[in-house]
């Protein structure tokens, strides 16, 4: 576990990698202390053998109130062009990083979820929020348009007429409209957030973690190509996991032709 001084805390429990914005009496949001230190934990995690999946919640009553207008904006850009752009490579690169992470990751949204924050919600490659958290695109109302990708976003996640009406306006909206929108998978009590992601993170680590992590890249690559590009990247992609565990693609089927010890549409071969 992280210092609790640090803006960055973590635990890894079973399998799976609890990672937390903690700012807490700032609603985490990010300044570029915490950029630079959450790639840091990304580094740390990326490859450890006891984490198979990445989970990214927040201390306290937030998720993510997005950046720091303070830290990351008026003291920045005080310093010049040269700071600004330095402390976007920071934090777009670990968003970066993150949405073409080695192991799946979950957005485990337990509260606010506004501006910058959208950029780390899409990084992650499945969303789980409490119903009672609050999401929004407050740009319009200090005068700027969502930057850092989270026009993107929205763009690519939510409806083009509820995108523009959540850009426009700076309107919130709760949990079970984010999970109406499709901005998240689904929407649960807050008291039975935890519980519902571990839950999936369960599922997740049954899986061949190479056919995960090819699979995870194949969905956000074929999104912008055309069905005959794809077709042929998903081919080259099988064919490159191949080379890093044929063998546990050969189990699965020994265990489904040979065995009759599970079927591929109820569950996942035993691994190991």
């Amino acid at each position: 576990m992280m210092s609790t001084a640090d803006t960055v805390a973590f635990d890894v429990i079973d399998g799976i990698a609890w990672v937390r914005f903690n700012r807490p009496d700032k609603r985490n949001c990010m300044s570029p202390t915490l950029n630079r230190r959450m790639m840091e934990v990304l580094d740390e995690l990326e490859f450890r053998d006891d984490v198979g999946v990445l989970v990214l919640s927040g201390e306290g009553t937030a998720w993510s109130a997005g950046m720091d207008l303070k830290e990351y904006f008026r003291e920045t850009e005080a310093k010049g062009l040269g700071a600004t752009r330095q402390a976007q490579r920071e934090s777009y690169g670990w968003w970066r990083r993150l949405r073409w992470y080695q192991k799946p990751t979950i957005a485990m949204v337990n509260g606010w979820c506004f501006g910058g924050g959208y950029g780390p919600l899409y990084s992650c490659d499945l969303a789980i929020a409490a119903e009672e958290a609050k999401f929004g695109l407050s740009e319009i109302n200090w005068g700027i348009l969502p930057g850092g990708g989270a026009t993107k976003v929205v763009v690519d996640l939510i409806p083009m007429r509820d995108a523009m009406y959540h850009a426009m306006t700076g309107e919130a909206i709760d949990g079970k409209k984010a999970a109406e929108w499709r901005l998240v998978n689904e929407a649960v009590p807050l008291a039975q957030l935890k519980d519902r992601v571990t839950e999936i993170a369960k599922v997740l680590l049954e899986k061949n973690p190479v056919a995960l992590k090819a699979t995870k890249d194949a969905v956000r690559r074929v999104k912008e190509m055309t069905y005959d590009n794809a077709e042929d990247f998903l081919v080259r992609a099988q064919e490159a996991a191949n080379s890093y565990d044929n063998d546990g693609r050969k189990e699965g089927i020994r265990q489904f032709i040979d065995e009759k010890s599970y079927k591929p549409g109820l569950g996942a071969y035993k691994r190991g």
